[in-house]
């Protein structure tokens, strides 16, 4: 509804909590900080809206983009001037690379000192208008809510990311009149009859045609549409890198995720294709394998909101900008083959995936990555929501995991390193009923693991898997191909992750057997507390098919 468009007069820093509840925020995250005190002390009497006071700037931003991704709402988070924005900037850009909707409240010194190098000062526009939608500085109270709300909107329409605001301090404590507008309406628009007409064409000439679907999906609420297409077509789907849960991973027609360490077999249904359809995705480095993936001779058909996004990485036969739940509703009702040639190519291609993520478990004693999955697929309800960290053990999550409910996966595609736990509070506060997991290695908690107090203070119970090694897994895995036996600042020292969680009091346990971790999770599940487990992991398993002593033979 359309808040009354008569003036009040109040403080910047009222006019800026006023867009917030416009808007229909509930959540913000924060470090507190001197230079925005005036909105703290007005979200202070706003019962509507929970404050998340977090440890660290970095763990707050991830929250907050960790929440936008469960919520599809824009995740708000706030810090102080130039030293709180450098530590929170790791979830802009984490926001900017996954097309994350999330608006960013920074203090600012007065305006009157501005450019003076002034206590903490930073030229906050400049500095995160590389990773970012838009950047504003205010600089007049009374314009907060035209570029609060611009904000907002810019947010979240086309292809969502972050947006930074910065708020001078004296700006915060003027009393000027306000006036406010509409919360923002995302458009929604639709591929013109020509258009599906061409997609329809390009089908029906089709010998071997794939989908591949990414978070533009996700985004539109299109998955059940996707789902209707793929089966009205026989369209067999793969996942862009860490988009997994777009389609359900146990149906028939869905052939496999593009994402880091990719089985060949996989790589080969993109390669055998001649018509590509990629929906909703930037097709990245990543999703492409170093953009080599997709050949001239392939008919790529791209369907995007964001116009900058078709061609930027390949040039398309087609390209459409659409909204991919108007899109997929429009070539749902105007596109079914009656009966597709590639049916016996899509079984093919489907067994191969199968195969490839088929997962192989021993007797050992030792606790193995392979048995925490399994674990994980059986004793997990299928809406759980799991949050991965940056390293090498997710090679197990994105290679075996089954996702089969959509809005259950929350990752990262910037791989920002101790991503999983805080980006697991925002998921677990975004969707309460649901029980969240969060994967992490050892080098990553621990570079955000001081928000197990932030999830035991505001009682947010997530459970939180450590595989540790005592390594950087992954760039170990580098150095040994490129440099073998040299080994260089990859070692890292004894943590006892279980004892931390403990003494800040959450739920800690080390687990060293299959058992143990049963015991563990099951009692995870239903203790409603924060939980740490605590999985050694084989130092010489640097990944799922490779141990260290493979890579210095090879």
């Amino acid at each position: 509804m359309k808040p009354p468009n008569k003036a009040s007069r109040m403080s910047g820093a009222k006019g800026v909590v006023t867009c917030l509840k416009n808007e229909g925020i509930e959540k913000v995250f924060c470090v507190p900080g001197e230079s925005y005190l005036p909105v703290l002390d007005e979200l202070y009497g706003e019962p509507g809206i929970q404050l998340i006071s977090a440890r660290h700037e970095g763990g707050a931003s991830f929250m907050a983009e960790g929440y936008a991704k469960a919520s599809g709402k824009p995740g708000v988070v706030m810090a102080t001037r130039g030293v709180g924005a450098a530590n929170l900037s790791i979830g802009v850009h984490t926001a900017y690379q996954d097309s994350t909707p999330m608006v960013v409240f920074l203090g600012q010194v007065d305006s009157r000192f501005l450019g003076r190098e002034g206590f903490q000062e930073v030229d906050l526009v400049q500095f995160f208008q590389p990773i970012s939608k838009w950047a504003v500085e205010i600089t007049h109270a009374g314009r907060i809510p035209e570029l609060v709300q611009r904000a907002f909107r810019i947010a979240q329409t086309g292809r969502p990311g972050p947006v930074i605001v910065s708020l001078p301090e004296d700006v915060l404590r003027s009393k000027v009149n306000m006036t406010f507008t509409a919360p923002v309406r995302k458009p929604r628009p639709s591929p013109s009859v020509e258009e599906i007409e061409m997609v329809h064409n390009y089908l029906q000439q089709a010998k071997k045609p794939v989908i591949i679907a990414g978070g533009g999906v996700k985004h539109a609420n299109a998955e059940d549409k996707l789902l209707a297409f793929a089966e009205a077509n026989s369209l067999p789907v793969l996942s862009a890198f860490r988009r997994q849960d777009v389609f359900p991973n146990d149906h028939p027609l869905y052939v496999g995720h593009l994402g880091l360490g990719t089985n060949p077999r996989v790589l080969d249904t993109v390669r055998q294709a001649d018509v590509l359809l990629a929906l909703g995705t930037r097709l990245s480095e990543v999703t492409t394998q170093d953009y080599s993936l997709i050949s001239p001779e392939q008919t790529l058909i791209h369907i995007d909101i964001t116009p900058s996004v078709l061609g930027k990485s390949f040039a398309p036969d087609l390209g459409i900008v659409a909204d991919m739940k108007a899109a997929l509703q429009v070539m749902n009702a105007a596109t079914k083959m009656a009966s597709p040639i590639w049916k016996p190519w899509v079984q093919e291609r489907r067994s191969c995936y199968e195969a490839a993520s088929s997962l192989e478990l021993d007797d050992s004693e030792k606790i193995t990555n392979n048995q925490v999955i399994a674990c994980l697929q059986e004793m997990l309800p299928g809406d759980t929501i799991i949050t991965n960290d940056a390293g090498n053990f997710a090679g197990w999550l994105h290679g075996f995991y089954q996702f089969k409910k959509k809005k259950t996966y929350v990752g990262p595609t910037s791989g920002a390193m101790g991503y999983g736990m805080p980006a697991a509070l925002g998921a677990k506060l975004a969707s309460p009923d649901k029980i969240v997991v969060s994967l992490s290695g050892d080098g990553g908690f621990m570079m955000t693991m001081q928000e197990i107090e932030t999830a035991v203070r505001y009682q947010i119970p997530v459970i939180s898997i450590v595989f540790n090694n005592q390594m950087y897994g992954t760039i170990r895995m580098h150095q040994e191909i490129h440099f073998p036996h040299r080994v260089s600042g990859t070692d890292l020292g004894t943590v006892h992750f279980s004892q931390i969680a403990k003494s800040v009091e959450a739920d800690g346990f080390f687990v060293n057997s299959l058992e143990d971790f049963k015991y563990v999770l099951s009692k995870a599940v239903n203790n409603d507390r924060p939980t740490v487990i605590e999985v050694p992991m084989d130092q010489n398993q640097i990944s799922t098919k490779r141990t260290i002593e493979d890579l210095r033979k090879m």
